[in-house]
């Protein structure tokens, strides 16, 4: 926990002094405030990244000119920060965005940080569609982790509704065969 606490206070230093703005933790690790932990090698810290003069691309220099020369070493898209590997992703879309701006205050051993909501990863996991997202939306099902009534409004505002109908017929799906096959 300590790594993590050293990894969030340097972000938090970072939103301070006006590097990121506003940030929330996604993925595995924001899961896990809300479900049982699963193994992750990363920090995904979801932020507004704006772009260059003259560039469609938004440019992650900023990032690189503060944390390199206070020693956190970039390991491909990753820093190492804490004994963690952060990696700064842009909440480029209407969801992400949602997420980043809905976030919730939480803390890790005293270090205040913002972590999406329940309701925006299992969103977040229905549009990305890896099978690793989809047993995360399992797990938040299973656990009764989330608020049905907003989970259905942030489906139906970013146009998710088929994706999670499917979902449910899969999980039904697979349910009654571990049931039968006992």
């Amino acid at each position: 926990m300590k790594d993590t606490q050293d990894a969030l206070m340097v972000v938090n230093q970072m939103q301070a002094d006006g590097v990121i703005g506003k940030y929330a933790i996604g993925g595995a690790i924001a899961a896990t405030f809300y479900i049982e932990a699963t193994s992750t090698y990363d920090i995904d810290i979801f932020i507004h990244f704006e772009n260059t003069p003259g560039s469609l691309i938004a440019a992650p220099s900023h990032l690189y000119d503060y944390l390199l020369p206070r020693g956190y070493k970039a390991v491909g898209e990753h820093f190492m920060i804490g004994g963690w590997q952060i990696q700064f992703l842009p909440a480029e879309d209407a969801l992400y965005k949602e997420a980043l701006c809905q976030s919730v205050e939480a803390e890790v051993g005293g270090v205040k940080t913002w972590v999406m909501r329940a309701e925006h990863l299992m969103a977040i996991a229905l549009k990305t569609g890896r099978v690793k997202d989809l047993t995360r939306v399992g797990q938040f099902v299973e656990n009764h982790a989330y608020d049905e009534t907003e989970l259905n409004q942030i489906l139906e505002r970013h146009n998710l509704v088929e994706k999670w109908e499917k979902f449910k017929k899969l999980e039904h799906f697979n349910r009654e065969n571990i049931e039968s096959s006992k």
